[in-house]
C-alpha cells in the first residue's frame, strides 16, 4: 500500500509538473533560488575556513612566534600607537632564549621586508625576502622542490644564496632551471641554490610562492633589523609534552627577564600562536552563515507558497478522481499522504535543482578564480532537508483539505 501511494504519488507530481511546466517553474523558483543561496554560502564558508585554517595551520600548529606586534584585537580599535614603541626582536635574543628556556626544543629567527629581484633582463617585483637563521627549517621545513637548502656555514657566514618561492622562480626564469644563477636582489648578487615547491593560493595568499628565503646574517648585511619597515620575529617551538600554554609562561618569563622589565613594567612583546587567528574568524564566519540562512529562508518561505499553490490547483483539478477513490474505500490518510507527498516531491525536484547550481557555480568559480569550494555530503543533505520540510509544510493543509472532502460532493464537482 505505502509503494502504491509513492508511486502515485510521484507520478502526479510529474504530470503537474510535465502538464504545467511554466506554472511549475515559476512556483518552485523560490526554492531553487533558497536552496542554492543557502547551500552556496554554506560551502563557500565553509571552503574558506578550511582554506584560512590551512594557510594559519601552515605557519605552524605547534609554535610560538614572539614579536613586536599582537594578533589578537586587530581592528578599528587596535593601539597600534601602543606597540610602535617597543623594540623588534634581534638574534641576539634567540640564543638567551635557547640558553634559559627549558622548554624549549628549537628557536630560530626569520625577518622580512618588501623588495625586487632580477636576472638579466627579467624582474620580479614585491617578493617577500626573508632573512632566516638555520634552525628555522627545523621547526617550519621548507618544501624544496628543486636544488637544497642552505648549509650551517653559508648560514653561519652570510654567504650570498638564496632559495626562491614558484613565482619568484617563474617571473625570473619562465624556462626553468634557475638553481646555478645568480640574481640581483636589493641591489646585491645571490647564487640560486633551491626553488620551493608551489604553496598554493589561500585567501591570504600563498606566503612562500612570493618569498625569496636567504640566510640571516646576508640578510643583516643589507638591511637595518630595528627599521620600522621590517618585520622579525623569534620562531619558538616547545619539547615534547610541553603545550604552548606552558611553554607561553616560561617564555613570558625569560624575556622579561632578557629585557630586564621590572614586576610593575607592562610587556615590551607580545606572544602569538595560530589559534589567536583562528578565532578571530570564527565570529566572521558565523556572521556569513546567518546572512546566507536568512537571504536563503525568505526565498525558501516564497518558494512554499508557490508549492502550496500548486497543490491547492492539483487538489481542484483532481476533486472528481479524489471522489471516486473515497467512494472505492479509500481512506483519509490515503488521500492525505497522496498529496502531502507530491507536495515533497515538487519541493524536493526544485531542492536537486538548487543543488545542480550550487555545483555548477562551485565548479565555474574553482575553475575559473582558484578559489576551490566543495560542497559537501552534509550540506547537501542539510539542502534536501529543508526541500522535504518545505514541502511537507507546504502542502499539509492542501492535502488535509483533499482528504475531508465528502465523496458525493467530489464526484458532482466534475
Amino acid at each position: 500500500m505505502f509503494a502504491s501511494l509513492i508511486k502515485e504519488s510521484i507520478r502526479f507530481a510529474l504530470g503537474s509538473l510535465w502538464g504545467n511546466k511554466l506554472r511549475t517553474f515559476l512556483s518552485l523558483f523560490g526554492i531553487v533560488i533558497g536552496i542554492f543561496s543557502i547551500i552556496l554560502v554554506l560551502s563557500a564558508v565553509n571552503s574558506l575556513e578550511k582554506n584560512i585554517e590551512g594557510t594559519f595551520n601552515s605557519l605552524g600548529t605547534n609554535v610560538v612566534f614572539v614579536g613586536k606586534w599582537p594578533w589578537d584585537g586587530m581592528g578599528p580599535d587596535y593601539p597600534y600607537w601602543k606597540y610602535m614603541k617597543r623594540p623588534q626582536p634581534s638574534p641576539a635574543e634567540v640564543e638567551l632564549i635557547r640558553k634559559r628556556a627549558s622548554s624549549v626544543a628549537d628557536v630560530a629567527f626569520r625577518s622580512q621586508f618588501g623588495t625586487n629581484g632580477t636576472y638579466k633582463d627579467m624582474s620580479a617585483e614585491n617578493i617577500q625576502l626573508m632573512g632566516i637563521s638555520y634552525e628555522f627549517d627545523r621547526i617550519r621545513p621548507l618544501d624544496i622542490e628543486q636544488g637544497r637548502y642552505f648549509t650551517e656555514q653559508e648560514s653561519r657566514y652570510g654567504k650570498n644564496v638564496a632559495i626562491l618561492g614558484v613565482e619568484t622562480a617563474e617571473a625570473l626564469f619562465p624556462d626553468g632551471g634557475g638553481v646555478g644563477k645568480t640574481v640581483k636582489l636589493n641591489g646585491k648578487n645571490f647564487e640560486v641554490i633551491g626553488t620551493l615547491a608551489k604553496e598554493g593560493q589561500g585567501l591570504l595568499g600563498g606566503f612562500n610562492d612570493q618569498a625569496v628565503f636567504i640566510p640571516l646574517q646576508a640578510y643583516r648585511s643589507m638591511v637595518n633589523l630595528s627599521s620600522f619597515n621590517v618585520f622579525s620575529e623569534i620562531v619558538v617551538q616547545p619539547r615534547p609534552g610541553i603545550s604552548n600554554e606552558g611553554i607561553m609562561d616560561e617564555l613570558r618569563g625569560t624575556m622579561r627577564s632578557i629585557r630586564k622589565l621590572r614586576p610593575t613594567e607592562d610587556d615590551d612583546f607580545a606572544l602569538n600562536e595560530t589559534s589567536i587567528l583562528t578565532q578571530m574568524t570564527e565570529a566572521t564566519f558565523a556572521v556569513l552563515n546567518i546572512v546566507g540562512w536568512i537571504i536563503g529562508m525568505f526565498a525558501i518561505f516564497i518558494g512554499g507558497f508557490g508549492v502550496a499553490n500548486i497543490m491547492f490547483v492539483s487538489v481542484k483539478e483532481r476533486t472528481n478522481i479524489i471522489g471516486i477513490q473515497k467512494a472505492l474505500g479509500a481512506r483519509r490518510s490515503f488521500i492525505l499522504w497522496q498529496f502531502l507527498v507530491e507536495s515533497v516531491v515538487l519541493s524536493l525536484l526544485g531542492g536537486l535543482a538548487g543543488l545542480g547550481l550550487v555545483a555548477t557555480a562551485a565548479w565555474v568559480v574553482t575553475s575559473n578564480f582558484g578559489f576551490e569550494i566543495n560542497m559537501s555530503a552534509q550540506n547537501a543533505l542539510i539542502g534536501i532537508l529543508l526541500s522535504v520540510i518545505t514541502g511537507m509544510v507546504a502542502g499539509i493543509i492542501p492535502a488535509w483539505m483533499a482528504s475531508r472532502l465528502d465523496p458525493v460532493e467530489a464526484i458532482r464537482s466534475k
